[in-house]
């Protein structure tokens, strides 16, 4: 190891150290947290602290742990039908506090007036909803997104969310989720924005923001709600990619890969965090004292509410973590959750053990404080009901617009070559073949149902038919999503000879992807490869579309296709979108924020690994690789083309070097780069600039994304991209479990280019 000096730079990055014998991931105990009057752990005191206080003091034991109780709506179900006794009973008594998956603004207001009207106290309820990409409006999956490099695309997103969700008696969004993950066979990584903790950092306080509005408490307006990060932590790195599985991570892992959307999503003004099924070094989340206190409500300061996911306390058995339910309620409150979703544990065994002292009143009542602040800050007190005539009740054209935008702006043309794409406006006959040319179910995954069922998605076929109104437009399915039968498939190939040129629309149904669903094989499902290369033998040209929720393999079709257009699950304006891109009305800017691997055999694939002491080499046996395998993924992270073409020049430093003490400090130096279109169209182009620091007590990755900028260029025009960075660019986090970030001495490059793969560079020095 090089000689350093070390400098611990926690104010640099807006922490403070945990005390010495702060908690370790191994103890499920936590200590006391701060009183309600003594304000957050942030050192101040918050809004409400009186009116919540006065609540507390009139609150009976079953009252308080009432309010940390979240129970299930039954879909379509109003109050008064049978299956949503056992809410309607616990609002009444006052013995609940949320209620997750009720929407519709007369529904809401008539299980809210239950609580509000009838119960002791009248303490409204709060309304929690998975609104994870649209409410009504549906907009590309949060992977795609993700792919647009362009954080106003979520932030849009959610404003559009937010107005339709709490028009209709939604206050609480659980969103968004931002696991980073390197594992493309789990199946949530189309809810996350992809490997990378920057780019998710990024995404992540603009979703919050979106939500919330700027501002701390700016999710009291009518037509905000209060935001969820979730999943607290490391879920995205599911052993095998199976969902809910293990996930062992180092310390410095879980702090430089896992923490920093998190941090970001904070600074942001989250309201909540939702706790993860996983279990960090052993430790199921939901009883780990060392992330949910140590990290987050002592380090961090957090001072909102922590949820359970669902049944995640009573999980804490299945582990093997708990011995029964009682002590699954026991550890979960104890180490930092504050409200209990779906199970009952705390509600059934909450009061005796409160009377044992085994949960402390002081623990308890800063449970209830949480979750009563939150509760004011949304103004539910004063505006309990939502005004049924003003709910909205499908998307506004306006909304369309916005998700249509963001769709096309997500995609990534992977491939295209002798300028297949885009599609000539004076093409005479276009073929439409494939599984998904003519579905209306590209929403993705996590869909509202309601929205599902009224609002689909606008067809690829049609939009062509629309795009193209002179030409004759032809369809053949082919093949089916999953199905093995290839009887469609001649069909198919006579439409693609009888056209000037065919779009093949493959891909994965929304099912596939999302929670539970994990795939051992990532290549196209059933017999769609087969179609594939059916159309490729016609020697006519063709563009393939993926509509998907993770990576693909490619297999043995992509050589044999000319252009291939990643549309990801667009959206309610899906085939709009494609055809924006397909006949170039919406030059493709987008870039891929996950590598996609060449075969399954090589996950994990990602851009940033750390080296081995034997990186590979081609012509060396005894290095890190694989004997029937390039050692790069098909795509890689930040890959994307267009339809022009981009020229970036070489990185320039404001200065080579800088001493360790001035970054300390505060201080910052900067990277710009000049970008040209040397194409003959207007286009988009998303400059990166990657950090690799060369030597370091703690091996580094070999590249780390810590700038982007998406600028748009006429032809042959020509801009200065610029970036700054500073301590949090190039320092890390220890091993340390009370938290220790390092700027360490020594040679830094700077890379500079379109994707994870640049060249262009210079080099550091930090003194």
């Amino acid at each position: 190891m090089r000689d350093v000096r070390r400098r611990t730079l926690l104010s640099a990055m807006g922490g403070t150290a945990v005390a010495a014998g702060a908690l370790s991931s191994t103890t499920a105990e936590a200590a006391p947290v701060p009183p309600v009057a003594g304000g957050a752990a942030r050192g101040r005191g918050t809004p409400y602290d009186h009116e919540v206080r006065e609540l507390l003091d009139r609150m009976t034991v079953e009252e308080k742990l009432g309010q940390l109780q979240q129970l299930a709506w039954s879909w379509d179900t109003g109050p008064g039908g049978g299956e949503t006794k056992d809410v309607e009973e616990a609002a009444r008594a006052g013995r609940l506090g949320s209620v997750l998956s009720i929407f519709g603004a007369r529904s809401s207001n008539a299980l809210q007036r239950i609580a509000v009207e009838e119960s002791r106290l009248g303490i409204p309820l709060l309304f929690g909803l998975d609104v994870i990409h649209g409410f009504w409006t549906t907009f590309p999956i949060p992977l795609a997104q993700a792919a647009s490099f362009d954080p106003d695309v979520s932030r849009r997103d959610a404003e559009v969310s937010a107005k339709e969700a709490r028009s209709n008696g939604v206050h609480w969004a659980f969103s968004p989720m931002m696991d980073v993950t390197h594992e493309p066979r789990w199946g949530r990584i189309a809810e996350g924005s992809g490997e990378d903790p920057y780019l998710t950092a990024a995404f992540a306080a603009a979703k919050v923001e979106g939500y919330q509005g700027r501002g701390r408490h700016g999710y009291g307006a009518k037509d905000r709600v209060a935001a969820c990060a979730k999943h607290f932590v490391a879920y995205g790195g599911a052993e095998g990619g199976r969902d809910y599985n293990t996930v062992d991570v180092s310390e410095s892992r879980l702090r430089n890969l896992h923490l920093p959307p998190f941090k970001a999503a904070l600074d942001a003004g989250a309201a909540t965090v939702m706790a993860s099924f996983n279990t960090v070094g052993g430790v199921p989340a939901h009883g780990n004292s060392h992330t949910l206190t140590g990290i987050l409500k002592e380090e961090w300061g957090f001072d909102g509410v922590v949820v359970s996911d669902w049944t995640g306390v009573q999980e804490l058995v299945a582990h093997g973590f708990a011995e029964d339910g009682a002590a699954a309620a026991r550890l979960s409150l104890n180490a930092g959750v504050d409200m209990e979703m779906v199970s009952t544990t705390l509600r059934e065994h909450g009061r005796k053990l409160v009377r044992e002292g085994r949960i402390s009143e002081h623990r308890l009542d800063d449970a209830v404080a949480r979750v009563l602040r939150l509760k004011f800050a949304l103004g539910l007190f004063e505006n309990p009901y939502v005004d049924e005539d003003s709910a909205i009740d499908g998307p506004t054209a306006a909304a369309r617009r916005a998700a249509r935008e963001a769709a096309a702006r997500s995609m990534v043309l992977l491939k295209n070559e002798g300028g297949t794409l885009p599609l000539k406006a004076s093409v005479r006959s276009i073929a439409v073949v494939g599984p998904f040319g003519d579905s209306d179910d590209l929403l993705g995954t996590w869909v509202v149902p309601a929205a599902a069922k009224k609002y689909p998605s606008v067809k690829v076929l049609d939009a062509v038919r629309r795009a193209a109104p002179d030409a004759k437009v032809t369809y053949a399915r082919g093949v089916t999503p999953e199905g093995t039968s290839t009887a469609g498939i001649p069909a198919a190939v006579a439409a693609a000879e009888a056209a000037d040129v065919t779009v093949v629309v493959v891909g994965e149904p929304p099912a596939l992807s999302g929670e539970a669903a994990a795939r051992s094989d990532i290549g196209l499902p059933g017999a769609q490869e087969r179609l594939v290369r059916a159309v490729a033998a016609t020697g006519k040209p063709f563009a393939v579309v993926l509509v998907n929720g993770r990576p693909l393999t490619t297999g043995g079709w992509l050589a044999d296709a000319p252009a291939v257009l990643e549309a990801w699950h667009p959206g309610v304006e899906a085939g709009n979108a494609v055809a924006d891109v397909l006949f170039g009305k919406v030059n493709p800017g987008g870039k891929l924020p996950v590598s996609f691997p060449r075969t399954v055999g090589q996950i994990p694939v990602h851009y940033n690994h750390e080296s081995t002491g034997r990186p590979y080499d081609a012509d060396n046996k005894y290095s890190s690789k694989y004997l029937d395998l390039p050692p790069d993924p098909q795509f890689s992270f930040g890959h994307g083309l267009s339809y022009t073409t981009f020229e970036i020049g070489a990185p320039k430093l404001s200065r080579t070097s800088v001493p360790a003490g001035a970054l300390h400090a505060g201080d910052t130096l900067e990277v710009s780069v000049t970008v040209s279109n040397t194409g003959d169209r207007a286009g988009d182009e998303v400059v990166q600039l990657y950090v690799h620091d060369l030597a370091a007590s703690i091996t580094q990755p070999v590249r780390k994304l810590r700038g982007f900028r998406r600028v748009t260029l006429g032809a042959g025009r020509s801009t200065v991209v610029r970036f700054r960075i500073g301590a949090k660019d190039l320092g890390f986090w220890t091993n340390d479990p009370h938290g220790e970030f390092l700027v360490e001495e020594g040679r830094f490059d700077l890379y500079v280019g379109n994707s994870s793969t640049a060249k262009a560079k210079r080099t550091l020095t930090v003194t």
